[in-house]
């Protein structure tokens, strides 16, 4: 029986920490649970042979393979429906009276499979209905493992995964597929850009972003790297552009944004 040594956990905690910002020190279970079949699979002997090949760069579909494994990408659609509704009173408003190119910027940091987009997506839909017409209002989705972007763009949902949907939506929005499950239309699966990204990597854009959606991923990240997170998303936002967190998480007082309401804050206009 293949074990996780002290030294081989810690390598990994110190691994994903470094590179990806997430703390995993507490998760020392979840860790071995998640890759110990793999390094079985994968014919190593022990945990300390089988970091020595992927961490070094090597084989990049294994060290592809090793993060996904050690992701989680928990969601569901209308998680956290405040902001879906803030979204449709607020911010939508708001681009539609102030980015007179009708080139909005909108940026689902923490994608995971596509529930969150699609619902932004859905949300925009609704609101601008007949005036969509002339307007560029694409979703960048982004998240940092292949595996769930990959269902992301499929955008095919079971029955259980579809709780919370509106009825209306449903109807509306997806196709019933042979097997009875659901796949998001045509129409709002174009609506989204599905990337690979890495948050604690340098954020490039062409132009600052209207809203940033960054939900339920700083919670697996300590407070320095937050912090960092947070005022780098700041500089990639429009002054009077928005940001939403989950409900779990929170911004330091320190921070240049301006608090609206709990989980969703504002770059201040002409800062």
């Amino acid at each position: 029986m293949i074990t996780l040594t002290d030294a081989d956990f810690l390598r990994i905690v110190e691994y994903i920490k470094k590179h990806y910002g997430i703390n995993l020190e507490k998760k020392r279970i979840l860790v071995e649970g998640r890759l110990v079949n793999t390094v079985t699979a994968k014919g190593f002997t022990s945990f300390k042979a089988y970091l020595d090949t992927i961490l070094t760069g090597e084989s990049s579909p294994e060290l592809e393979q090793f993060v996904n494994k050690l992701t989680t990408n928990h969601t569901f659609f209308m998680r956290e429906p405040e902001h879906f509704d803030f979204m449709k009173s607020t911010v939508l408003p708001y681009i539609e009276r102030t980015v007179t190119d009708k080139d909005a910027r909108i940026w689902c940091a923490a994608s995971s499979t596509g529930q969150e987009p699609y619902t932004m997506a859905m949300t925009i839909d609704e609101y601008f209905g007949t005036r969509r017409q002339g307007w560029d209002l694409k979703i960048l989705a982004t998240d940092i493992s292949t595996k769930v972007l990959a269902e992301a763009y499929a955008g095919v949902y079971t029955l259980e995964m579809m709780e919370g949907v509106p009825r209306e939506w449903m109807e509306k929005y997806f196709v019933r597929t042979e097997d009875g499950k659901f796949r998001v239309c045509d129409r709002i699966r174009k609506e989204i850009v599905y990337k690979q990204f890495n948050l604690m990597n340098e954020i490039r854009y062409k132009k600052p972003y209207d809203l940033i959606s960054c939900r339920n991923v700083m919670i697996y990240f300590d407070a320095e790297t937050k912090n960092n997170l947070i005022e780098r998303l700041y500089d990639c936002l429009k002054p009077g552009g928005y940001l939403f967190i989950g409900h779990a998480e929170n911004v330091s007082k320190n921070t240049r944004f301006e608090f609206i309401q709990p989980a969703i804050y504002r770059r201040p206009l002409g800062k």
